[in-house]
This record gives structure tokens, C-alpha cells and sequence, in this order.
């Protein structure tokens, strides 16, 4: 999709969950969240949100650092790097002192490091989240090797 001129915009839960249902190539949206933000063009056409809440993995979630859990976009040029760079302003503004997101293998991270993220490791695939004392469904990330980024 061509460049548009964006600006952000605020979104509420249900519209950002909705966007990330239609837009999103392989996750479904998340459960919770603590804020969301969207990019919309110049007609106030909503292009783009990103959905940021507490840290999935447990160890992480030390009341400091939150995570970017979904971005998603209509392919709108420069859509995803605006709201990682405003969801890291919109948490230092909240008190946070850390933000993270993940991207998985045969993602370029160009938005991420459009946005000025750095890569913090590699995390080898996994089997998934599913356990005999605990079943899971698999919803298309296991065995997929990630990246950890984290903001400026």
C-alpha cells in the first residue's frame, strides 16, 4: 500500500481486538491489555494498531516492563514503526521502564528497527505450551523460533 500521511489515534479495546482479528497473518488477538493506539490516514481511516499489555512470559512481568503483544496493519507504508515508537513514549509516560516485543522467525523486524529497537536475543523454537497436567491448543506458534526486541 502506498505511503499515507498518519497520525495517531486512540483505540478502545474492542476496535483494536477487532482490527487484529481481520489484519493480524497468524495470531488471534490477546486477552488482556493495559493500552492500545492506532494509526489512521488523513481521512481518519484507521490503518494500523498495536495492543500493549503485561509480559506473556511470567519472569518478565516485574511491574516495570510491559510488552507489545500484537501490531497490526492494513500494509500501510511506515504504519507499524509510528506506534512502536508511541507505544514506548505512551509507557515511559505511564511510569514503565521497559518495553519488549517479540517477532517471530522470517520476520524482518524493519518497523522495529525503523522505531529504534534493539535485538536483545534469539529464543530457540519451543513445542508449545501444551502439557499432559495442563492441555493448550496450539494457535500456529510452536516449534517457531522468536526474537526479543526492546525499546530505546
Amino acid at each position: 500500500m502506498s505511503a499515507a500521511r498518519l497520525h495517531l489515534v486512540p483505540v478502545r479495546s474492542r476496535e483494536a481486538k477487532e482490527f487484529v482479528r481481520l489484519w493480524h497473518r497468524h495470531h488471534r488477538p490477546p486477552v488482556g491489555q493495559i493500552f492500545s493506539v492506532g494509526a489512521a490516514d488523513e481521512a481518519g481511516t484507521l490503518r494500523a494498531v498495536a495492543v500493549v499489555g503485561r509480559p506473556v512470559a511470567r519472569h518478565l512481568d516485574d511491574g516495570t516492563t510491559l510488552e507489545v503483544t500484537r501490531t497490526a496493519s492494513d500494509g500501510t507504508s511506515n504504519a507499524n514503526s509510528l506506534l512502536y515508537g508511541a507505544a514506548w513514549r505512551a509507557a515511559k509516560a505511564l511510569g514503565y521502564r521497559r518495553l519488549i516485543t517479540y517477532t517471530q522467525a522470517g520476520e524482518s523486524g524493519a518497523s522495529l528497527r525503523g522505531a529504534g529497537w534493539r535485538v536483545l536475543a534469539h529464543r530457540p523454537p519451543r513445542p508449545g505450551w501444551d502439557r499432559p497436567s495442563r492441555p493448550r491448543t496450539d494457535h500456529g506458534t510452536a516449534h517457531v523460533a522468536r526474537t526479543l526486541w526492546q525499546a530505546p
